[in-house]
């Protein structure tokens, strides 16, 4: 192709675009009336760690286009098995009828769920679409699993300040991050709190944190059990709010605190899930095995939509009776199941078999953290938080006191912008710089990426001495 006939084509789809797509999570304002030079960004093609845009430019895929890709993208393996499926049949239905892929998934992902002495085992598994619905999904469980169980009482749920599981009504509403959900408050329902073990802002300093957090968690609970249905909780890190990492052991204090008052225990694995902090599953660190557990994202190795709510076999159990009791599970999507993204998510936990990937990433996470050992001391830095491959530095306007920049300036998003000229592909979380490359970078591309981070942050602050 021309570059002529490239760029027409470029500015032909950036038109349409303008005209006719509604990007999520964007000021539609500001993405209509862009700056000057300041052209829509298109992703014609990618390959590994690498996208391409219909300019011809190449970016390192730093977010793993937003936490989802594993192995890289167009990797051999994913692409043959999606082919293969499709000369059998692209979509069936679940609601009465099975499928060979989606029965082989649930099998791997039953094997691989976490399994420790003396608590519950993950057997079940309910498929739906994304992170959000594995959420709704595990939420209905719970409530419906106590209501057949008798204790029509428990149906409040418990969840982090500051969480995030997602965007339907029922993941909004044991969500807590105000700047998302504030204002759909009328539309929800009501959730007990608990605070977020935020050691960095933590008002009386890091030490105390997990004591405390854990403390407020207990006594919350302690309280009003009879009541509360189930806690909530991203595993290790809290992503969206700001890759926001526990402390070690809280999650361990949770599961014993759940355990102690009858309470049930989901994780959102959704983000955390599938290698992105050095074990398949996070709550594998502190030998949690909840008894709902949501995974979405990297389950098909970030080719296709695809979610699993988990649950333990007690679950399971309450859901059964004579059809005329009706203590069916009644919900369901569609595109449950769907058997292109579940011969997917198949290929894709065989690459962690064959390839070592979660040994080759643990490799990658220290290569980062010891690259990222120098972007920490610039003076805008506040503090960079990592688990495995999920990593957010925290910018702030002044080191000492831990100001923050106002939400009108967008540091995060300047400095991702700046990344991009030196090819590195980022997305913020506010004054959060993100990173969160495919679990396949390459050490190479690890060195880059830290380098274009440093000199992007120098850049965007003005400031590019180490204190």
């Amino acid at each position: 192709m021309s570059d002529a006939d490239r760029d027409a084509r470029h500015a032909r789809l950036a038109a349409l675009d303008r005209a006719h797509v509604w990007h999520p999570f964007t000021q539609m304002q500001t993405w209509l009336e862009p700056a000057v030079g300041d052209e829509p960004l298109i992703i014609d093609h990618a390959m590994g760690s690498w996208l391409f845009d219909t300019q011809g430019r190449k970016y390192l895929d730093g977010v793993s286009s937003l936490w989802v890709n594993v192995h890289g993208h167009r990797k051999m393996e994913i692409d043959s098995a999606i082919k293969l499926q499709l000369s059998n049949v692209a979509h069936t239905t679940l609601l009465g009828l099975a499928s060979p892929p989606s029965i082989e998934l649930a099998a791997e992902l039953v094997q691989r769920a976490p399994r420790f002495p003396g608590q519950p085992t993950l057997t079940r598994v309910f498929y739906s679409d994304s992170g959000s619905t594995s959420v709704e999904i595990a939420l209905k469980i719970a409530f419906q699993h106590w209501r057949q169980r008798g204790k029509t009482k428990k149906r409040k749920f418990v969840a982090l300040s500051d969480a995030y599981h997602g965007d339907t009504l029922g993941s909004v509403s044991v969500g807590g991050v105000d700047l998302f959900h504030e204002i759909f408050r009328p539309l929800l329902f009501d959730v007990l709190r608990i605070p977020t073990p935020h050691a960095y802002r933590w008002p009386t300093g890091e030490k105390h944190c997990l004591e405390a957090a854990a403390l407020a968690a207990e006594a919350l609970i302690a309280g009003r059990h009879e009541e509360i249905a189930a806690l909530i909780v991203e595993p290790l890190v809290q992503g969206a709010a700001g890759m926001i990492t526990h402390p070690a052991g809280y999650l361990k204090r949770l599961a014993e605190i759940c355990r102690a008052h009858d309470v049930l225990l989901i994780c959102d694995e959704v983000a955390t899930g599938f290698g992105r902090t050095g074990t398949l599953f996070a709550c594998e660190q502190e030998q949690v095995v909840p008894d709902l557990m949501c995974l979405a994202k990297g389950i098909t190795g970030g080719y296709l939509p695809l979610a699993a709510t988990l649950a333990t076999e007690e679950i399971h159990q309450s859901f059964l009776g004579p059809f005329e009791s009706k203590k069916t599970f009644f919900h369901g999507h569609t595109y449950t199941g769907n058997p292109l993204a579940c011969a997917a998510a198949v290929a894709n936990l065989k690459i962690f078999d064959e390839e070592q990937t979660l040994v080759h990433a643990n490799a990658m996470a220290a290569r980062l953290a010891e690259g990222l050992a120098s972007v920490a001391q610039l003076p805008h830095v506040g503090e960079i938080r990592q688990r495995g491959l999920m990593i957010g530095i925290e910018l702030v306007r002044e080191r000492a006191t831990k100001e923050e920049y106002g939400y009108d300036e967008r540091m995060g998003h300047r400095v991702c912008l700046a990344a991009r000229k030196r090819e590195v592909m980022l997305r913020p979380l506010g004054n959060v710089v993100v990173l969160m490359p495919p679990l396949a970078i390459q050490p190479q591309e690890v060195d880059l990426l830290v380098e274009a981070v440093r000199e992007s942050i120098a850049e965007v602050t003005g400031r590019s001495e180490i204190r």
